[in-house]
């Protein structure tokens, strides 16, 4: 690694265990009594804790009951908020598509903290003020674009507050501000990099030296095939609106896991059957708590995300504990005929085929009394030479792996550059047009 390890604190960034659980104590005794405020958390702790100095270790944390995206749905639109509304300066909402959004609401502290984080996840990466920043993900409610926006801003970096869509300009701005560093989804990257020509520019033209993708799941064959296409370093960022947005986690220069900065946040990985903790280095469900934040305290969060923590000590010198790329969600599983099945294993399957592209999509449909499952790819136009007999050995490569993969026989279909969705913000890549019942 060429790198020089730079850090926003060294101290607390490397601490030891100990230093790093004393503040974590600490933070969980602050968040408890900061949850006891909320209308939701006085009813719901109720038989489970009476106040903040119940909270004599870090294992009291398994008597507070798991939150859910139902519980903050039910509470909207004040239900866990902590302090007086005169005090909010900020709130930001999920999409609330499926139902009811969920509300969190921020203090100037909490703003502050969150662009810490940022600003400390922006330099891990080897981000300096320097560089010239083009965010290129969606403003307003949505927290990605905000939360980096402030965190690069907070590190001294011109930023270039783009937001979503428009390649051209987009593509017009990198080249004529000579922009170093992206944000973007990797279906966006994907985007821009396949309709580059069309508009009139070359990679070339280009100054990039790193992207932050994310907005979306995505395996590490699509980060390397993004680091490939623009000759970049393509970072993997974490976060979700309830713990704040972008920030909860964040991958250093050498790329070995995401550390989860444990000085805001508590961090559990459970069996999401069970609810029980599974052992270090085995995927299950992401939890998170709270640890500095003042209007909206959450405790226990089941984020439905699939992750592990990674064993062992990163190269960087930080301590906080890493966790592997997000695998997938508990939500997300597609069960067809009775075998469980994740986007994310048929997107890496296929990003380690050369010869397919940078667009897929995923059908699940019904024939009779059985499930069906499509796989639509387009395939990649410089490997291909025009030979039918080609395609099929193509088709059936791709088909053999899937159901290497995932247990099942899929039909595969190959489709021509261009010519399927493409997506300038997070990718739908599933249609499951099976009849629920």
């Amino acid at each position: 690694m060429s790198e020089k390890i730079i850090y926003q604190n060294q101290n607390l960034e490397c601490a030891d265990r100990k230093t790093l659980e004393a503040r974590q104590l600490e933070g969980l005794k602050f968040s408890v009594g900061q949850a006891l405020k909320t209308k939701f958390y006085a009813a719901n702790l109720t038989g489970h804790i009476k106040s903040a100095d119940d909270i004599c270790s870090l294992d009291d944390l398994k008597k507070i009951p798991f939150t859910t995206k139902d519980d903050l749905r039910a509470s909207y639109t004040d239900g866990i908020l902590a302090t007086d509304m005169k005090d909010v300066v900020r709130m930001h909402t999920s999409s609330g598509t499926t139902g009811v959004p969920t509300v969190i609401y921020h203090t100037q502290k909490d703003i502050n903290n969150w662009t810490e984080l940022m600003e400390r996840s922006l330099i891990a990466s080897g981000a300096t003020c320097a560089d010239i920043f083009q965010n290129m993900m969606t403003y307003g409610m949505f927290t990605g674009g905000l939360g980096f926006h402030y965190g690069a801003e907070k590190l001294g970096i011109l930023v270039i507050p783009t937001g979503a869509g428009n390649t051209k300009r987009q593509l017009q701005l990198m080249k004529d501000f000579k922009t170093t560093l992206v944000h973007a989804t990797p279906s966006y990257m994907f985007h821009m990099a396949t309709t580059m020509h069309e508009h009139g520019f070359s990679m070339q033209d280009l100054h990039l030296k790193k992207a932050y993708i994310g907005g979306e799941p995505h395996s590490e064959n699509t980060r390397k095939k993004i680091e490939e296409m623009y000759n970049i370093d393509a970072y993997n960022s974490y976060g979700l609106s309830e713990m704040n947005g972008p920030g909860v986690a964040f991958e250093c220069v050498h790329k070995t896991g995401l550390h989860v900065w444990e000085d805001s946040y508590i961090l559990e990985i459970i069996d999401p059957v069970t609810g029980e903790p599974v052992k270090e280095g085995e995927t299950g469900e992401i939890v998170f708590t709270t640890l500095r934040r003042e209007a909206t305290p959450i405790l226990r969060y089941r984020t439905r995300d699939l992750a592990a923590v990674i064993p062992g000590k990163c190269p960087c010198g930080r301590t906080h504990r890493r966790i592997s790329r997000i695998t997938g969600r508990t939500d997300d599983m597609l069960i067809i005929n009775g075998a469980n099945v994740f986007p994310s294993q048929i997107e890496q399957v296929l990003m380690n085929v050369p010869e397919v592209g940078t667009n897929y999509m995923i059908l699940v449909s019904k024939t009779g009394a059985l499930d069906k499952l499509t796989i639509q790819v387009e395939i990649y136009s410089k490997l291909f030479h025009g030979d039918l007999s080609e395609l099929e050995v193509l088709k059936h490569k791709i088909k053999d792996e899937l159901r290497a993969s995932i247990m099942i026989n899929p039909t595969v279909e190959l489709h021509e550059p261009g010519s399927l969705p493409a997506f300038e913000m997070k990718a739908k890549r599933v249609i499951d047009s099976r009849i629920k019942i």
